[in-house]
């Protein structure tokens, strides 16, 4: 997973990889209980979920104190992976 996301976001520091390295342990335990996701879509949880979650921040600098609404997109995605890796952004859920 780390692989993956380094591909894409290559200067990361390894803190917030880690982290969002442990959400697809997290998405995996409560979508058994609740199905967040598509279960046939665990196995591509990086790339279809965290990355394309994180692709915005490929076109847009978020400045610290943005607000971003993440309303009725399911599963705190986008809103998740952003918040870990600006934590500086007030991300409302």
């Amino acid at each position: 997973m780390v692989n993956q996301i380094l591909k894409y976001f290559g200067s990361l520091p390894k803190e917030k990889c880690d982290k969002l390295n442990l959400l697809k342990e997290i998405y995996s335990y409560w979508n058994h209980r609740i199905n967040i996701i598509s279960r046939k879509d665990l196995d591509n949880f990086t790339l279809h979920h965290v990355i394309h979650s994180l692709s915005i921040s490929k076109i847009i600098e978020f400045k610290p104190g943005t607000k971003i609404l993440d309303a009725g997109t399911g599963g705190g995605l986008p809103g998740i992976p952003l918040a870990i890796i600006f934590p500086e952004l007030s991300v409302i859920f």
